[in-house]
Parts: structure tokens; sequence; C-alpha cells
């Protein structure tokens, strides 16, 4: 009999198993423009603003052509924040595009336009691969949480990655916060889409009802 937990789990992915760069419409994969499209994307999600925004500006700065280091390095100040502009990016538009120029140039210029630099660089330790991150303009601790949340799904040696955000997900979702325990519920889920759906059960009260509702777990007073 499958218990109430799993129903949850089963629940969640049902109507929210999808990964942040996918909604963005990034094709995540191990090679550079995608992996650098998602590193501009965990900068952006990472400010406080909507997600729906960021994740419009993700789109928007590809179809500025904005969509490698490179080209994000050799465009104007003035064409980053209207690219930013564009896809609703208008809090922090201007000390963003600063970052994402200043960034860019950095991964040019010490890891060659490649985030996988960092990866190698790191040899499996992640603490390590956290520091390397860290040192991009813009990318603060949410930021490298985000991004690697989501290249789980490339560089395996990541997974696990659940952070705090995912097991605040968890926890209003009534499941247990261990994510050994969560990946096992999770039955054939790739980590990085239990990852994403767990922060969208964190954002979203809305997401967390639907799911208890649907498995037919009641919620629990003062959640």
């Amino acid at each position: 009999m499958t218990g109430r937990a799993e129903r949850v789990v089963e629940a969640l992915l049902a109507g929210h198993g999808r990964t942040f760069a996918e909604e963005a419409g990034i094709r995540l994969r191990n090679t550079p423009q995608p992996l650098y499209r998602t590193l501009v994307m965990a900068c952006l999600l990472s400010a406080r603003i909507r997600g729906s925004v960021a994740l419009a500006t993700t789109r928007a700065l590809y179809d500025a052509g904005l969509r490698d280091p490179r080209r994000m390095a050799a465009a104007t100040w003035q064409e980053r924040v209207d690219a930013l502009g564009s896809g609703g990016y208008r809090r922090y538009d201007e000390r963003t595009a600063t970052q994402l120029g200043d960034g860019a140039e950095l991964l040019t210029e010490r890891w060659g336009g490649d985030p996988r630099g960092m990866r190698d660089a790191a040899e499996g330790d992640l603490d390590e691969l956290r520091g390397l991150l860290r040192e991009i303009p813009g990318l603060g601790p949410a930021g490298v949480d985000i991004f690697l949340r989501e290249v789980q799904l490339v560089w395996p040696e990541a997974a696990p990655y659940l952070d705090a955000k995912a097991l605040d997900g968890a926890r209003r979702l009534g499941l247990p916060t261990e994510p050994d325990r969560l990946v096992k519920l999770a039955a054939n889920t790739e980590p990085a889409v239990l990852a994403a759906a767990l922060v969208r059960a964190a954002l979203d009260k809305d997401v967390v009802e639907e799911c208890l509702r649907h498995a037919g777990k009641p919620r629990s007073k003062g959640d």
C-alpha cells in the first residue's frame, strides 16, 4: 500500500516536477552555453524579484543574443539593461547589468568562457566548487544553491543537492527532511527535478495545499 508521504511526493512531481532551467527554456547539457545560461538564471532568481520575472528575463537575454560569456561581455551596459528590462527585470536592472558584464569577463578570462572549468578545478570537492562559484559577481549563497540544484542533473557528483529551501518545501508538505529519504520517496525521479518541485512548495502555499489535497492528506494546523 502506498503511504501518505509517497502520495504527496507523487502529487508534487505530477504537478510541479520540472526544473527551473526547463521552465526558462534551457535544455541543460554538460556543455558551455546551457551551463552559462543556467548560471545567469541563478543570478536572476536569487534577487528579491518574482521567479516568473527572473525566468522570463533569462529567456529575454537569450533572445537578445546574450547567450554566452563572450557575447555578454561584448554587449554594452545599455544593451544589457535593455535586455533585462524587456524581460520585466527592472528593479535591479542597472546593478545586474554591471554584474553580468563583470561575471562574463571573469568567466572568459579565468575559465575560457566554460563553467566546466570550475568543476574541473574543484575535483569533486563541493565546498571548493561553491567557493569558486561565489567569486562570480552577483552569485551569492542563494544563487550558488540554485545553480547547484539545477546542474546536479549533469554534474552527478553534486547530487543529491537538496538545499535549505528545498528542505523547507519538504517540511511544509509534511515530508521527511533528510535528503536520502526524500530521494528514495521520489523513486526514479532525478534529484534536480525533485529539488525544483520542493522549492516550488517552499515558495507557494497553494502548491502545498494542492499536493496535500490530491494526496488525500488534510493540512495540519499552523502550516
